[in-house]
């Protein structure tokens, strides 16, 4: 296989809004994620899993033999679809709506998870809310609290939750991002939770080393997900990743790999780490 300038491997800004989704589409991995075998076995439970990050982790853990169960909060045909691609692989996959600010839900979907998959041997939580408010003067109560619900407290709900179901060995995945190190002003309580994930990260590894539980995480930089549209107006997505080293925003395949190898026993001796994948921003 040729090498391939990582700059032009995916398009680049200016990009467009069409109908609410971004244009052109997210590249989960469908057509390029190739599997070998390095989770087989495994059983997956991955928040998120309907779109972006999290799909593209789900779709490439399946193509290494995980069976995966993975949670949406409204996306049913996204869930549908990442579902339909999971199985497509020749492993189980199952999808459960869940809103993560919930703890009641965050414990419900680890049970229905470990009924479903006979056992739980991976936790993987990328599922995250943002909504950019310019100034924290119109930063509502309201919006805080499910930031940091949704964000930071699902952490420890869930984590508490599978930690009777892990055995010994198990992996822990958290998702921080390039925001917990460098915030924007637009991302106050957004960026306060990415770095509450890492510490969050660190304390977990640490308090669960005797178990040879790894615990660790991964921090994109700009990524091409149906979360920006959401999260952001039209003029700022225009030109969204442009000011990258790369020159562009990453795609969710191109984090595929970090949860992967974090997953996997290639990571034997990686723990209480955070995985960059910033396109070259140094932190």
């Amino acid at each position: 296989m040729t090498v391939q300038d990582p700059r032009n491997l995916y398009p680049r800004p200016p990009f467009r809004i069409v109908d609410g989704k971004p244009d052109p589409s997210p590249d989960h991995g469908e057509e390029r994620y190739v599997g070998h075998g390095r989770l087989a076995g495994r059983k997956v439970l991955l928040t998120g899993g309907n779109s972006g990050i999290g799909r593209a982790a789900a779709i490439a853990m399946a193509r290494e033999g995980a069976d995966v169960a993975l949670s949406y909060h409204s996306d049913e045909e996204g869930a549908r679809e990442a579902v339909a691609t999971i199985e497509q692989a020749g492993v189980r996959g199952f999808a459960h709506q869940a809103d993560l600010g919930e703890e009641s839900e965050c414990v419900k979907l680890v049970e229905d998870a470990v009924a479903e998959l006979g056992g739980l041997d991976t936790l993987v939580m990328v599922a995250g809310y943002q909504n950019n408010v310019p100034d924290i003067m119109d930063l509502e109560t309201e919006q805080l609290e499910r930031t940091f619900r949704t964000n930071a407290f699902s952490l420890f709900w869930l984590t508490k939750a599978a930690l009777p179901h892990l055995p010994n060995g198990a992996s822990i995945i958290t998702t921080s991002s390039v925001q917990a190190t460098s915030p924007s002003p637009d991302k106050v309580d957004y960026a306060a939770t990415k770095a509450a994930i890492i510490n969050f990260t660190k304390s977990m590894a640490l308090q669960l080393a005797d178990r040879g539980i790894r615990v660790n995480s991964v921090a994109p930089g700009p990524v091409w997900t149906n979360l920006q549209p959401d999260a952001a107006d039209d003029e700022d997505l225009s030109q969204f990743g442009a000011q990258s080293p790369l020159g562009r925003p990453g795609q969710p395949a191109e984090l595929a790999g970090a949860y992967v190898y974090l997953a996997s026993d290639d990571a034997s001796y990686t723990s209480g780490e955070t995985l960059h994948v910033l396109g070259g921003e140094s932190v």
